[in-house]
């Protein structure tokens, strides 16, 4: 946790008691606006620094799969990939206020969309990352709004008022049988459909990639977190809102608390969760603001993008699949 910031997050990956090699990957990121002064006239001092009187905070986690190699080179890539945007395009501050918000909406997806099909050419050129894929969960705050781009399994929380939202849908055939109405809402989680992925950034690419997008109005108390599924495989709603409550504003304990107890139930998967108390203080300049550096977010309900699923593959097609993330074309082991 940076306490030179006003960033009150953290964040935690863990290999888990299973596997071998981490493939998860996590960023925390407050995002500013400055300029670099080389030589002026006005009364500053050559070479400063200025910020500008609004920041925004970027949570990132993803999941990568498609081999060790492979599944931890997507997770990678997709995150730096994304940092590389976010620093060279201007306009993710200035499609900030309300009248650009269908527009910055947009710029999120595309981000997404360009993510994917960096995966995508680098899994192309190289044999060994041939179907590599990753889960990515992108959640940026700038108080007191919050937007959040997925695709994968992975999740983002809000928990607000003693009670836990999940704000992402899971991208997994189990969840697709169950909106169809052909598997009960209880059993999602114990199926063995539950771990086969049908949208995520690189993977095979024969399906265009569905960036779902949420805008969310934050409130102060709120707690935000992100997490593979590494962790809600063990965890659920009662159990992280309970959590949650217990550490308050202690989010290196809460973080480090919710990977003992997966890694404690069994930590067959990589284990990642990123954990955030936005308080809204000073996170938005107004126009008459003095440069200055400043913080971050908070939420509410507003959903923007609920994509018509493409039509599910059928149960024939999917014949047995690993205990582990993995995509419907692979079918290396059976049941």
């Amino acid at each position: 946790m940076n306490t030179e910031s006003s960033i009150r997050a953290a964040g935690r990956t863990d290999v888990g008691q299973r596997r071998k090699d981490n493939q998860d990957q996590f960023l925390i990121a407050e995002l500013r606006k400055s300029m670099q002064i080389h030589s002026t006239s006005l009364a500053l001092d050559e070479e400063c620094m200025l910020f500008g009187g609004r920041s925004g905070e970027l949570l990132v986690v993803a999941d990568g799969m498609g081999g060790h190699a492979a599944g931890r080179r997507a997770s990678n890539l997709a995150v730096d990939h994304l940092i590389s945007q976010l620093l060279n395009n201007i306009h993710w501050f200035l499609h900030l206020d309300e009248d650009h918000d269908e527009a910055f909406i947009e710029s999120l997806k595309a981000l997404l969309q360009q993510t994917h099909t960096k995966l995508l050419a680098e899994a192309k050129d190289a044999t060994e990352h041939r179907g590599m894929g990753t889960t990515l969960t992108l959640a940026y705050l700038v108080w007191p709004r919050m937007y959040v781009v997925h695709a994968g399994d992975s999740r983002c929380y809000l928990i607000r008022d003693g009670k836990c939202e999940q704000l992402t849908t899971d991208h997994t055939l189990a969840k697709q049988l169950v909106d169809a109405g052909g598997m009960k809402p209880e059993d999602e989680a114990g199926s063995r459909w539950s771990n086969v992925l049908w949208n995520v950034l690189g993977g095979h690419g024969h399906n265009d990639l569905i960036a779902e997008v949420r805008r969310v109005e934050l409130q102060k108390g709120d707690t935000v977190v992100l997490c593979s599924d590494g962790l809600t495989r063990y965890i659920d709603e009662a159990t992280l809102l309970s959590i949650v409550q217990q550490y308050g504003d202690d989010v290196d304990e809460m973080a480090d608390h919710l990977v003992a107890l997966a890694n404690g139930s069994g930590g067959i998967d990589n284990i990642t969760v990123v954990v955030s108390r936005p308080n809204g203080n000073g996170t938005s300049g107004g126009e008459g603001d003095l440069p200055r550096s400043v913080p971050l977010v908070q939420l509410d309900d507003e959903s923007d993008l609920q994509p018509d699923l493409k039509e599910s593959m059928s149960l024939q097609e999917l014949q047995s699949f690993a205990n582990e993330d993995t995509l419907p074309d692979e079918r290396s082991k059976s049941d």
